[in-house]
């Protein structure tokens, strides 16, 4: 699988310089026309006239702060422009830290003419973001990391008075269910810094993974920072603390603060499995390799719990010098505290009684929770955590994160405290499709468009009805890692979505523009191909689900869109497409068997990934004529864990039990399981039969199963695939009447995510029709 998806995504990649290096010397490429600064600022004016780069340009700083900005951006502009350009005390552009400047701290002004630039920042931070503001006035190509030949690097003229709309401006990356490498964390950072966000929140322990060195207990890296997940492939790795002290000064350098996360009281298995005596029963266990909810979580009732707590963030702490530590507080199941002889005795020492909505155990969350929060303040640090903190009562300095929609920072508002907006649903869970998932790599679920993304509002109605809006600090988008096995994968989630992330929480409301910024966004395509970051292209889409096989029997008219707007090209004799190839004007008619490849073209020239479609026709495949059948399908099973059915085949393990099943999900149901997955004898079941095509015609069939084989021909192979979605649709023409189906489950994990989980249909759609229907036993027999 992880072949797959890294075949995947360096086929989306084209290098920075096979697209920037075809300028000539004056051309303005058409990503570089007009303003195309991201965030959008809050006032701007355009003037005549364009303030030339030369080889003799020098930026001008007095002060040591100003300075070592200048010396950063002089030392990129060398780099991609080849120029000579140094920092003095005087210069063409002018860099001053003016404390008495009117906007807000991070604020700036920028004003740019023919003849000079004069930058003012309020601090060190607004200086900062207004070189960044002038770095993209020039053209794209400035982020380039080596030279480039033929820009015309000039700067449109302006006027710019600029600040952000909210001070808290957050990025999550998640390092436990998938380990982030520094260097890719330091790429972000740039990254970040280039759009003007300030806040890293680093998720740094969970269930699958303790990535964060503690000298005084050496177990969790030791023990907590390794998994052998259901494939047999070790995840490894964890930060050590001279790691997180660079990684938070190249931060600060860029002038963003990371926010630690430490989770308590659940998502703390990894822990659990180097120190058992945590948990409440104690028991020995290893990190878990599935994703979802953990049900063994750290004791309540015990002291030990809070005293490791207390250890660790006694050493977690030194190495932030930010204000926020993140306790985590969310998703922590209450099933062990509820059968504890030990939780129960703390919930009666303590008068944790069920009252307003809550049970006595969230009640001993929020015991749990607010003592720690003491040993946060202890430390000189404010407490921040998930909306769950809320339940049983709020900790009362603490700062709300809400991601379960808006509700839970509704509530923290109204009751005075700070809140940071991060509601999955409203675009903030960047781990979510952003296209169709049929040709998208496999994500969690959810589906977040740019627009959808762009378009949240982290300041609630009811909130400025209350005059509480102001306790809104910022907003933050997420990227959960479960689905995410790879930094190319993590960026191609994570980007474009994440500047439009930005524009929310710098720009006015008023400012914002979504048109505007699809056109700018093309700009910044070409600033993250010099940061080689594999973003998101959307990729040719077909009405009703994509499917890489097309069946049809006299001729066929195929449609193409995008999840946003773009240009696609495509061939019709098996060669790659180009910038070159025929450009997408409408439906492409098809009267004989082709291969059709087509992709999205950037204004660039940088294409996506191909899509080959096989386009073919086919005869319609005759009915079985059966004498006699009886309802359902033989299902055969046998025991075993097996990754592919090449394995299975090879085991030759004897068949366990054969029976008659009414349904294809009792494929999935043979074995019960549940969320934890500890103990399931794994198995194969294979059922053979027919299925029942009501009328002649072409149909799709979509299934997460193993293999999906009609009339003896494999139509739908998983194999090696997460079974999460199903990405491997096929379509045939069929007669109508009966035709032999063969349906293969293999019970087992791949990539985090159990078969057993899916619930074994078989999905069917007429060509004509818009939506798939499960088969269901009416149409099954044998």
């Amino acid at each position: 699988m992880r072949n797959i998806f890294t075949t995947l995504c360096a086929g989306i990649a084209f290098s920075f310089m096979a697209t920037a290096g075809y300028a000539q010397a004056g051309d303005v490429k058409s990503y570089n026309e007009g303003i195309n600064i991201i965030p959008m600022p809050q006032s701007l004016t355009q003037n005549k006239g364009f303030f030339q780069l030369t080889d003799q340009t020098t930026l001008g700083a007095t002060t040591p702060e100003a300075k070592t900005i200048a010396e950063f951006f002089a030392a990129k502009m060398r780099t991609a422009t080849g120029y000579n350009i140094q920092v003095a005390d005087k210069g063409d552009i002018k860099l001053i830290i003016d404390s008495k400047l009117k906007t807000n701290d991070e604020g700036y002004t920028l004003n740019v003419t023919p003849k000079g630039v004069t930058i003012k920042g309020k601090t060190a931070q607004g200086l900062f973001y207004g070189m960044q503001s002038l770095m993209q006035l020039l053209p794209a190509e400035i982020e380039s990391p080596v030279k480039v030949e033929g820009i015309n690097w000039q700067a449109q003229a302006v006027n710019i008075k600029d600040e952000p709309r909210f001070g808290y401006r957050g990025l999550m990356i998640d390092a436990c269910r998938h380990f982030m490498p520094v260097e890719d964390v330091k790429k972000q950072l740039d990254v970040m810094a280039l759009f003007k966000l300030n806040r890293m929140h680093w998720h740094l322990t969970d269930d699958q993974g303790w990535r964060i060195e503690i000298k005084k207990y050496p177990k969790l890296t030791e023990v907590g920072s390794t998994r052998i997940d259901g494939e047999g492939t070790e995840h490894k790795g964890y930060y050590t603390q001279e790691e997180v002290k660079d990684i938070v000064k190249y931060a600060a350098d860029r002038f963003i603060t990371i926010v630690p996360e430490i989770e308590l009281p659940g998502h703390e298995l990894a822990a659990i499995s180097a120190y058992p005596e945590l948990s409440c029963q104690g028991q020995p266990i290893t990190p878990r390799i599935i994703w979802g909810v953990e049900d063994i979580v750290m004791c309540a009732g015990k002291e030990e719990p809070f005293k490791f707590l207390e250890d660790v963030i006694s050493e977690v702490v030194p190495l932030f010098p930010g204000e926020y530590f993140h306790i985590g507080g969310d998703e922590c199941p209450k099933t062990s505290w509820k059968n504890c002889p030990l939780c129960q005795k703390r919930i009666q020492d303590e008068g944790l009684q069920a009252e307003d909505g809550h049970s006595a155990e969230e009640r001993l969350q929020s015991y749990f929770v607010q003592r720690m929060e003491k040993v946060v303040e202890k430390f000189g640090k404010k407490m921040i955590g998930w909306d769950e903190i809320l339940e049983g009562g709020l900790a009362p300095s603490a700062t709300v994160m809400s991601w379960r929609g808006e509700e839970g920072g509704i509530a923290a508002a109204s009751m005075d405290h700070d809140v940071i907006m991060t509601p999955g649903g409203n675009g903030m869970y960047l781990d979510h499709f952003q296209g169709d998932s049929k040709v998208e790599p496999v994500s969690i679920g959810g589906y977040t468009t740019l627009e959808k993304t762009y378009s949240y509002n982290p300041t609630p109605d009811t909130l400025v009805a209350m005059k509480k809006d102001h306790y809104i600090k910022g907003v933050q988008a997420n990227v959960w890692s479960e689905y995410l096995y790879n930094t190319a994968l993590r960026e191609y989630r994570t980007f474009p979505r994440a500047l439009a992330l930005s524009e929310i929480a710098w720009t006015q409301v008023k400012n914002k523009n979504y048109k505007d910024f699809e056109r700018r966004i093309n700009n910044a395509y070409v600033r993250l191909d010099g940061h080689n970051v594999n973003y998101h292209i959307p990729q040719p889409e077909q009405p009703n689900g994509s499917c890489n096989t097309v069946a049809f029997t006299d001729n066929v008219s195929l449609t193409f869109t995008t999840s946003r707007p773009e240009t696609m090209v495509y061939t019709l004799d098996g060669t790659e497409p180009t910038a070159q190839s025929t450009v997408y004007t409408g439906p492409i008619q098809f009267d004989k068997t082709t291969t059709l490849k087509i992709a999205t073209l950037l204004p660039s020239g940088k294409l996506s990934r191909t899509r080959t479609i096989l386009v073919d026709k086919q005869e319609l495949a005759p009915a079985k004529q059966v004498a006699q059948t009886t309802p359902g399908l033989n299902m055969q099973v046998t025991d075993g864990y097996y990754l592919n059915t090449r394995l299975l085949k090879d085991a030759m393990a004897p068949v366990k039990e054969t029976k008659v099943i009414s349904e294809t999900r009792e494929l999935t149901s043979y074995v019960k399981t549940d969320e934890s997955m500890r103990g399931v004898n794994q198995y194969a079941a294979v059922a053979t039969g027919y299925v029942n095509i009501p009328e002649d015609g072409v149909y799709y069939f979509s299934s997460d199963l193993e293999e999906v084989w009609i009339d003896g021909k494999l139509l739908i192979n998983n194999a090696n695939e997460v079974k999460r979605f199903s990405r491997n649709d096929n379509s045939v023409a069929l007669a109508k009447g009966l035709h032999e189906i063969k349906a293969v489950f293999l019970g087992h994990i791949i990539g985090g995510w159990p078969s057993n989980w899916n619930d074994g249909s078989i999905n069917i759609r007429k060509s004509d029709a818009e939506k798939f229907t499960k088969i269901d036993g009416k149409m099954l027999c044998h």
